[in-house]
């Protein structure tokens, strides 16, 4: 018999309108999916992104399908995760719901932490970003006063009013900032707005480029004065090698690839090829953000904020603390749900 699930669908308003390159939202449909074994419950998220072709309706039918490949031993967790990849193309938030499920029960079966199951040190774990979206110059001095907790900033910019966006956010704060343009530019379009963010003071740039511009990136990449990394261009470790000619790093997060299990293969096919490691996220509560935290430690930058861009989190996790993401002890992910008043 397959392991018993159960899916459940979550509204979760935002705490700000969240506007990128593609669009503005004020809140988010994700899928909180739980597995039984033994009397413990594993637990996984799925963030669906229209990016992607995914929505919470794409994610419940996926689920239904995935369904029977979870019949097996649970302790065999790596096979099933397997098993799920194989089961059905494409629908990649619906298997990382999945995956991080069934390492959460692995981790609650054995009474430890995700991180101590993989090896890894909490202590290595790097500053988190916090992001800040797209907005007039008055809303981006308010949200960088509300962000004064996070060392290490993230930057959303689109098409239009790049210099502007950015500059208000520069004249509020003097702090370590990161550039996202989400496929927003062309080669040398970015070259030029690179260049000057690189006298602004940016630490990176993400995805300046549509994803399938190939060429476009090896041309940007020869002539960058800031690293380059890689989101919407990469879903799986196949993909890594050829982007190691047009970035200098790569964003992986769970809910593009499928899980835990493919992050990994992600990240040492990385290294292999010599590129730098983010970990970032969707828009997550605690479920999905502690999955990847748990992943910190292997990383060069994190930007695991999704949780904290929601206006009320149905999850507790694991806190920041000076813009750090301080694992706790407590057996798999380390997240339950908040306790009702």
């Amino acid at each position: 018999m397959p392991l018993p699930m159960d899916v459940r669908v979550l509204e979760l308003p935002l705490r700000h309108a969240w506007t990128i390159a593609r669009g503005t939202s004020t809140f988010k449909r994700n899928v909180i999916v739980e597995l039984r074994a033994d009397g413990v419950v594993g637990r996984g998220e799925a963030a669906p992104n229209v990016r992607y072709g995914e929505s919470a309706d794409t994610v419940t039918e996926a689920l239904g399908r995935l369904a029977p490949a979870l019949e097996g031993d649970p302790w065999h967790f790596r096979i099933l995760s397997e098993r799920i990849d194989e089961a059905l193309p494409g629908n990649h938030a619906a298997k990382a719901a999945l995956d991080v499920a069934l390492h959460d029960l692995a981790g609650k079966r054995l009474g430890v932490p995700l991180y101590r199951m993989l090896g890894l040190d909490p202590a290595r774990m790097p500053i988190t970003s916090f992001s800040i979206g797209i907005d007039d110059a008055q809303t981006l001095a308010r949200k960088v006063r509300e962000a004064e907790p996070y060392p290490v900033l993230k930057v959303k910019l689109g098409a239009q009013a790049v210099r502007e966006t950015f500059g208000a956010v520069r004249d509020a704060t003097s702090k370590v900032v990161r550039v996202d343009a989400n496929e927003a530019w062309g080669p040398e379009e970015a070259l030029r707005h690179i260049e000057w963010l690189a006298e602004r003071g940016v630490e990176l740039v993400e995805q300046p480029l549509p994803a399938a511009d190939v060429e476009g990136a090896k041309w940007l990449r020869e002539r960058s004065p800031l690293p380059l990394v890689a989101d919407e261009a990469l879903m799986k470790a196949s993909d890594v090698p050829r982007l190691a000619e047009g970035y200098h790093g790569i964003n992986v997060k769970l809910q593009k690839c499928g899980g835990i299990r493919e992050a990994l293969r992600i990240i040492e096919t990385a290294r292999a090829c010599g590129l730098k490691v983010m970990l970032g996220c969707m828009v997550e509560t605690s479920v999905g953000i502690a999955a990847a935290a748990h992943l910190g430690p292997m990383a060069d930058w994190l930007d695991l904020d999704g949780n904290l861009l929601l206006a009320a989190d149905p999850f507790q996790g694991h806190p920041v603390v000076g813009g750090r993401i301080r694992l706790g002890d407590g057996p798999g992910l380390g997240v339950e749900p908040q306790s009702q008043p």
